[in-house]
């Protein structure tokens, strides 16, 4: 009889051992045959769950997955067997405390049939509160690490859906505009370049006409440069001359002031006059604009560079960091290996 008592508690304890050597990180062969002992599995959400797997009286498994049964034993046992935990640690769980290497369940978990917003936003502030409150004191375990694992997965989940909710919100936003953009795009842009090859191509009449007033212009001036000189030259022999009649120097005075005039009426026409075409509002006409043309590129990257240009500095930034993910170097730059958590 006490045989018989030893061979049935040697048997139980084997239905254990399985599960206890792989506690111990020594996993024995894994079949579709189940194992006895406790486990846990990944839910739909991420949390961990709690599993119990066991043979009743009659030889029959059994199992539970938090609290819940579960018909097919072995299909749960493939997803299970690979994480055993201690019966402590499952007694933990099936009481609401989670477990050490988890961050509690988001508080938007269970926000129903709320706007897909405010449920993804609502999760985010618990995920938010909650790790902002674990980072005030520095990770000092591996379950502390484990969570931060955890936790970034699904913060970046969040991210993800955030993303895709977004895309799905803003879609018939972008369709509707760029039906928009298209009805209008016509009328935006090809009266404008049309506009540009006239002006393009009035362009040399324009300059010629310019070329005109020019020598329009260098004309007047020589004219009245020769009637300006005229008259001094008359002014000259007058205040010269001696034994003129009063009549005499009258008239050679007139003509001189008549010079000066008509010398002063050129000068005034060889200012320069616009060259235009067109009416009041509705002109076009030649201008004088300044236009940078690049001589040296070395230099003026350099030159930039002395400036501390904002925009050239962030695009040299931009292509080092691409080199080097590349791991193809240029003057200049160097790689340097960081220690990035990822």
């Amino acid at each position: 009889m006490f045989e018989q008592a030893g061979a049935v508690a040697a048997k139980i304890v084997d239905r254990w051992s399985w599960w206890q050597n792989a506690l111990r990180g020594n996993f024995g062969p894994i079949h579709s045959e189940p194992q006895q002992g406790y486990y846990r599995v990944r839910g739909k959400d991420g949390q961990w769950e709690p599993v119990a797997i066991w043979l009743d009286d009659g030889g029959a498994w059994l199992a539970y997955r938090s609290g819940r049964e579960v018909r097919d034993v072995e299909h749960l046992w493939t997803f299970a067997c690979r994480f055993p935990i201690e019966h402590a640690i499952y007694e933990k769980a099936m009481a609401g405390g989670g477990f050490d290497d988890e961050p509690p369940a988001p508080i938007g978990d269970n926000s129903g049939d709320i706007d897909p917003f405010e449920a993804l936003r609502i999760e985010y502030l618990g995920e938010k509160e909650q790790a902002e409150e674990f980072m005030k004191q520095p990770v000092k375990t591996q379950a502390q690490a484990d969570k931060v694992a955890i936790w970034s997965k699904r913060l970046t989940a969040i991210k993800t859906k955030a993303e895709g909710l977004h895309k799905v919100e803003k879609q018939p936003h972008l369709d509707a505009g760029r039906a928009v953009d298209d009805k209008w795009r016509e009328l935006k842009s090809d009266p404008d370049d049309l506009a540009k090859q006239l002006k393009a191509h009035i362009k040399p009449f324009l300059q010629e006409q310019i070329r005109a007033e020019e020598e329009r212009q260098r004309k007047a001036r020589e004219e009245a440069a020769k009637l300006r000189e005229a008259a001094e030259e008359k002014a000259r022999r007058a205040a010269a001359e001696t034994g003129n009649t009063e009549a005499e120097d009258a008239a050679t005075a007139s003509e001189a002031a008549t010079l000066a005039r008509r010398a002063e009426q050129l000068e005034q026409e060889a200012e320069a006059r616009k060259v235009n075409a067109g009416r009041t509002g509705a002109r076009v006409s030649m201008r004088t604009v300044k236009v940078g043309v690049v001589t040296d590129y070395s230099k003026a990257a350099a030159a930039l560079v002395a400036m501390k240009h904002k925009t050239l500095i962030e695009t040299i930034d931009t292509l080092a960091q691409r080199a080097a993910t590349a791991g193809l170097p240029f003057d200049g730059m160097e790689i340097r290996e960081e220690e990035k958590v990822v």
